[in-house]
């Protein structure tokens, strides 16, 4: 199989893009591991397709590197919306249908993409962590440190413990600082910590305002750059008109062909 693809990045969440609106292909779990591969393969933390879908720009299809289709990908989504416009399909924004349903994404004056992310309907609150969706499925653990964390190895241990299976979950790190937050991400689906990941920026960013309501405007950093989270809290559970703003650069185009 030979196929032309795009490699973006969003704050350091890589990704391998390819443009099916004329001919859609099937990929196996296995083609959609090896194009994922750091060593054998192109090398990305998931894989997206741009499909033609009626009554939208385009709709976006996710696989984690592990090469299962997953749920919503924040950055991914960020991606996919400058790469729409890389491919002349939309202008300052767009309209999509994902996993999750619509989304809208519009690009900002500075280049920043700033995509609509799904209403949270309902966060847990524990001791220790925070339970809430984002698009997917994120478990947020408030830490003093997060310079010398461990998050591999608690990130695996916590999204391996049968409460979460079979489907497992994503589990963020993250620390209050004067300027906002520093989030750090163990995701599944790649089983290691990413640079960075939207949907679990945004999980903390709401996680963060705990009981209180009102608009909120939330910087976050990562390993891999700056987001900023937008929302309207309504309710100690429930979050309306989020936003998640930051960088999409397109890093290269190519050829890749699979032996699979």
């Amino acid at each position: 199989m030979r196929i032309h693809f795009y490699k973006y990045q969003g704050t350091g969440n890589d990704f391998v893009l390819v443009d099916q609106r004329q001919t859609e292909t099937a990929f196996s779990q296995s083609q959609v591991s090896m194009i994922c591969d750091r060593r054998f393969g192109i090398g990305a933390d998931g894989f997206m397709i741009l499909r033609s879908e009626p009554g939208y720009d385009f709709r976006m299809v996710y696989y984690n590197s592990d090469g299962r289709e997953s749920t919503m990908c924040g950055n991914g989504g960020r991606c996919m919306v400058a790469f729409a416009h890389y491919l002349g399909i939309v202008q300052g924004a767009a309209k999509f249908i994902a996993i999750d349903g619509v989304h809208t994404g519009t690009i900002l004056a500075d280049g920043n993409i700033c995509l609509q992310m799904v209403d949270v309907h309902e966060v847990t609150h524990a001791p220790d962590h925070d339970l809430l969706h984002t698009g997917s499925p994120h478990y947020v653990k408030w830490e003093q440190d997060l310079a010398d964390f461990p998050v591999v190895q608690e990130g695996r241990r916590i999204r391996n413990r049968p409460v979460f299976q079979p489907a497992g979950i994503n589990v963020n790190f993250a620390q209050k600082t004067s300027s906002g937050l520093y989030v750090r991400t163990y995701e599944r689906g790649v089983e290691d910590e990413t640079l960075s990941c939207g949907t679990g920026v945004t999980a903390a960013a709401i996680a963060s305002t705990a009981q209180h309501t009102g608009h909120f405007e939330i910087r976050v950093n990562t390993p891999g750059g700056a987001l900023r989270v937008d929302f309207d809290k309504t309710g100690p559970g429930e979050a309306r008109n989020v936003t998640l703003t930051g960088p999409s650069k397109l890093v290269f185009e190519g050829e890749y062909e699979s032996g699979l």
